[in-house]
């Protein structure tokens, strides 16, 4: 058998390097199914299929790679077998869904380019006059376009060949190996520079990456599992629709991306989307008759604003359509090899969402005295995170295809819902801004409504902080409460330090409607200081000691301070104005306190603390905070992340101890012992690990951007400490 080898062609090198990169994947399988009625004769078939096989050197090809790249070898000869899977013995009713299985599992399988035959058949038998049959091609011998000539063309084959006549085609003009050699000397030097500066200038500035919220993270690396969903306009939508793109002097394909990218915006509020569109690349007469790999992408971009209308957008998507075609012959390879040198695994470059509009309804094609009509089934594949084709068949039909590893489906029915409405209330109202049009039904709007602003919930309101934490001293007095640097403390410990502290500051007429400042590094005594304060009827003004001096004197000048509790190391750090200073390591009469619970009267929202700005924009700014808030943001976090025995936590946030230490008494309140990192380990990745392994942390709380550094540094330590 002879091998010719020729230069692949641009689409075709990309799918080859793909298949290099992913072998296996069957992401680029194009499976077509059609429903075969009457009696089929099963030899004269395979004798019409192998008339075009051989009629079609694409049908012959395979891939290997010379020096590095991909080569497309034609065979000279290949001979398609037509295997037969016969449910005939399968009882009547579940043969209509073995069948459908089978063939989604066979369309599933992947191709070896490099040994082929990269096109199979099966033919699904389930009466004597019933058939399903199944061609599965690889995408880089054939499109969508090619797939319809092939079809067409079969059927005329077993048409002449049942009358016992040869079928009778035109000579094609070239071969597709002919057409991929013109290709490459034609997009290449001046032009293609020329043609590649035009797109760049297009796309300048543009979000690449379009951020749909998605119900699960995405993968490092895609897989591209997938399925569909569908829905169906009327034709009353669709008239009028096809009334606007008259009227804009558009096309019904560019009235309904309108309203694909507005949909989109309204997911994701960016301000400038790409999405991805086919074009069949066949410009020239001679290429209609040939099976191969033409068709190209256009990247089409929508600039959205708040206020924008949709007759706007329509206007914004037809220029830029009329421009793009302009510059289609540039192969969407050449513009990512210039955009985008940098390929990912997890996504497709430039864009993430294919658009795609057919102008005919899905092919049905008729043989003499058979009846063959294309079926839908479920291939399990999906290439973007998100496909959108539309066609019109006097309905209007939107079927999106989605990646199963990014949405689940009843996220891609609300949103073809969602898109439905869209469309919908443009055509009543294309003046109306892309913001105002509705997407939601009343029913889910009023659903929603409900489900969102369903916030009640019965939480302690009489409760304070430190008679929470009595509560819990007196239930488990010996357990540890707080660990830091190898010191412990129990329950008890911490309640009896607290008293003493409380005890002082009462006897020094602090109490309720007073504030007391808190200058403290991140230790035990700094929990010991909040609850002792707390315990006086008093709030907490947290102050960090890394401040410069103006900005703790504003601070307590602001909040009219007259007490604050700190330590001996860093009494210099306070103004010398202050009068009332409790240094909690070297105070006699704190020592001498008593250790007993105080009774102290109670006010309704009584304050626990004041915590000031940053100031960033201006003057700081205090803010209050109340003991039946903390009451209740503490009841929510119990109900949301409950507590469970044996869990020892850990609060790491990038704010200072002092203004995050409430944080610490979700888990103290609970009964759940802290771990309270020092200050030089807050910021030290390394440290902390250390310290998480040697605590035995089973529960971190984290702000975002230390997850991250936290992970980069540190890849298991999901599995170290499974609450993150």
């Amino acid at each position: 058998m002879a091998r010719s080898a020729f230069r692949s062609s641009f689409s075709q090198q990309r799918l080859w390097f793909l298949d290099q990169l992913e072998p296996g994947t069957a992401a680029y399988n194009l499976p077509r199914a059609f429903r075969i009625d009457g009696p089929l004769n099963i030899e004269i078939l395979k004798e019409a299929l192998n008339v075009i096989v051989k009629r079609h050197g694409s049908l012959r090809t395979v891939f290997d790679s010379i020096g590095g790249e991909s080569r497309q070898v034609v065979l000279s000869e290949a001979h398609a077998e037509i295997p037969i899977t016969d449910l005939s013995d399968v009882p009547a009713t579940e043969r209509e869904q073995e069948a459908l299985s089978i063939i989604a599992e066979e369309g599933k399988k992947p191709f070896d380019l490099r040994e082929g035959p990269l096109v199979r058949c099966l033919l699904v038998r389930l009466a004597p006059e019933r058939h399903i049959f199944l061609l599965v091609f690889h995408h880089i011998i054939t499109d969508g376009w090619s797939i319809s000539v092939l079809f067409r063309e079969l059927t005329t084959c077993y048409a002449a060949l049942v009358r016992g006549e040869k079928p009778d085609f035109h000579e094609l003009a070239l071969e597709y190996a002919e057409y991929a050699e013109w290709q490459r000397g034609s997009n290449s030097g001046e032009v293609l520079e020329r043609q590649i500066e035009h797109w760049k200038k297009k796309l300048a500035g543009a979000q690449t990456v379009l951020e749909l919220p998605t119900d699960r993270p995405r993968p490092t690396i895609a897989n591209w599992h997938g399925a569909t969903e569908e829905i169906t306009l009327d034709r009353s939508v669709l008239a009028q629709l096809k009334a606007i793109a008259t009227t804009e002097r558009a096309t019904l394909f560019m009235v309904v991306l309108a309203a694909f990218h507005a949909l989109l915006w309204r997911y994701t509020s960016q301000e400038s989307i790409l999405v991805g569109t086919p074009v069949a690349a066949r410009n020239e007469i001679e290429l209609e008759n040939i099976v191969g790999l033409f068709v190209n992408t256009l990247v089409f971009r929508a600039d959205l604003s708040r206020a924008l209308t949709f007759r706007d957008l329509i206007a914004q998507v037809r220029a830029y359509a009329l421009d793009a075609y302009t510059s289609q012959d540039v192969p969407f390879e050449k513009l990512v090899e210039a955009l985008v040198p940098q390929r990912s695994l997890d996504s497709h470059p430039l864009f993430q969402v294919m658009f795609t509009f057919q102008n005919i309804p899905k092919q049905v094609f008729e043989i003499p005295g058979l009846t063959v009509k294309e079926i839908a089934f479920e291939t399990g594949i999906a290439k973007f995170d998100l496909s959108a084709e539309i066609w019109d068949s006097g309905e209007l039909h939107c079927q999106f295809e989605y990646r199963t590893d990014l949405f689940d489906q009843c996220t891609i029915t609300r949103m073809l819902g969602h898109f439905k409405n869209l469309l919908i209330a443009a055509s009543n109202h294309p003046d109306l801004a892309i913001a105002e049009l509705p997407i939601m039904e009343e029913r889910e709007r009023k659903e929603v409504i409900f489900q969102w602003n369903r916030t009640a919930a019965d939480y302690p309101r009489n409760l304070s902080i430190h008679e929470a934490f009595e509560h819990q001293a007196a239930k488990t007095p010996d357990s540890i409460a707080l660990s830091c640097e190898g010191r412990i403390w129990t329950y008890r410990q911490i309640n009896a330090e607290a008293n003493r502290l409380a005890h002082l500051l009462v006897n020094r007429s602090i109490g309720s409607g007073c504030l007391v400042g808190v200058l403290l590094e991140r230790s035990p005594e700094m929990v010991i200081a909040l609850l002792g304060i707390l315990k006086s009827g008093a709030a907490y003004v947290p102050l960090d000691y890394s401040y410069p001096m103006e900005r703790i004197k504003l601070m307590l000048d602001n909040a009219s301070v007259l007490t604050v509790v700190t330590q001996d190391h860093l009494k210099d750090k306070l103004p010398s104005t202050i009068p009332n200073v409790v240094l909690l390591d070297k105070s006699e009469e704190l020592r001498d306190a008593p250790t007993s619970n105080l009774a102290r009267p109670k006010l309704d929202d009584q304050l626990a603390y004041i915590i000031y700005t940053s100031g960033s924009t201006g003057e700081p700014k205090g803010v209050e905070g109340t003991h039946r808030g903390l009451m209740n943001r503490f009841s929510w976090m119990w109900r949301s992340y409950p507590f469970q025995p044996g869990e020892v936590c850990c609060q790491k946030t990038n704010l200072s101890f002092v203004d995050s230490i409430w944080e610490i008494f979700g888990p103290l309140l609970a009964g759940v012992p802290n771990v309270i990192i020092p200050q030089e380990t807050v910021r030290d990745p390394e440290l902390l690990l250390q310290v998480l392994g040697r605590e035995r942390v089973t529960r971190i709380v984290l702000v975002p951007s230390q997850l991250r550094a936290l992970l980069d540094h540190a890849p298991n330590l999901q599995q170290r400490v499974p609450q993150l």
